[in-house]
């Protein structure tokens, strides 16, 4: 009998599937997405020395007010936008984009698109 396959345990599976073939390095950090219902969150990591060198997210204080609803593609696209100025600031134009076991659609496709039409390569 094979083991009960619950939603949680399928994203966890996809997201090592991912983080196995994406890997950040000084010159390329990785760009990593995690959302949840309400908020959407972005890392820029290291791998090498297992930094996270910038962070975005939709709790982030730069965020506060921009918009009313936090759980949507339109929160998704400002926090794309604002990791994408951050990098830029720390001249950072190319990264590797993980999206963490979630799938390339919606609020992690938002951000992404976001992040690219503001400067960043990936």
């Amino acid at each position: 009998m094979s083991p009960r396959v619950t939603k949680k345990s399928a994203w966890i599976r996809r997201k090592y599937r991912v983080r196995k073939k994406v890997r950040g390095q000084s010159e390329w950090p990785r760009l990593n997405v995690y959302r949840s219902n309400r908020h959407i969150y972005a890392q820029i990591i290291d791998d090498n020395s297992g930094q996270t060198r910038i962070a975005a997210s939709t709790l982030s204080p730069e965020f506060k007010g921009t918009v009313k609803n936090t759980g949507n593609i339109e929160a998704a696209k400002q926090v794309g936008m604002l990791i994408a100025q951050k990098c830029l600031e720390k001249q950072i134009t190319k990264v590797v984009f993980d999206r963490g076991g979630f799938l390339y659609h919606g609020r992690v496709k938002a951000l992404a698109q976001s992040a690219r039409d503001n400067g960043l390569q990936f």
